[in-house]
């Protein structure tokens, strides 16, 4: 027996399992009934699919053993597409989310290099100003100097 375990995220586009399996259905496209073997024989008493028209029928015949495990095959497959299918969406969406890490760390780094900019121009204009204040600070003790002497 199938036993299935759907995968859950949030965001997930999964789609649904449904809780049987679809009827069988003939060559016509007409669902074909579960009918049982009541001739006398090695097979009376099995169940298998026909035609729903018989006598007049497509030729479609199938054992119901058969088709059960084929549709258990079937809701096994339909299990891991919808797996497969939730863990591509989710890799979309992370692929999605590391697109906009990246961007924002570009942004960031393009904030931080700025930023870096500015304070290397402010940091000249402060020694710039010492610079200044040194030159202004000499004139002034010259000048004193120069007046003390005279």
């Amino acid at each position: 027996m199938a036993s299935g375990s759907s995968l859950s995220f949030s965001g997930s586009r999964s789609r649904s399992i449904p809780s049987s399996p679809p009827p069988v259905k003939c060559f016509h496209d007409e669902i074909a009934p579960l009918r049982t073997v009541k001739f006398h024989g090695p097979t009376l008493g099995k169940r298998f699919y026909g035609c729903p028209y018989w006598p007049r029928t497509c030729g479609y015949f199938k054992w119901a053993d058969e088709v059960d495990e084929v549709k258990e095959l079937q809701f096994m497959l339909f299990e891991k597409d919808t797996a497969i299918s939730e863990l591509q969406y989710e890799k979309e969406c992370l692929e999605e989310s590391v697109k906009k890490v990246k961007e924002n760390n570009s942004k960031l780094e393009d904030d931080v290099n700025e930023l870096a900019l500015e304070n290397a121009v402010k940091f000249e204009s402060m020694e710039s100003v010492k610079a200044d204040k040194k030159l202004v600070f000499a004139m002034l003790l010259s000048w004193i100097f120069l007046l003390l002497c005279c």
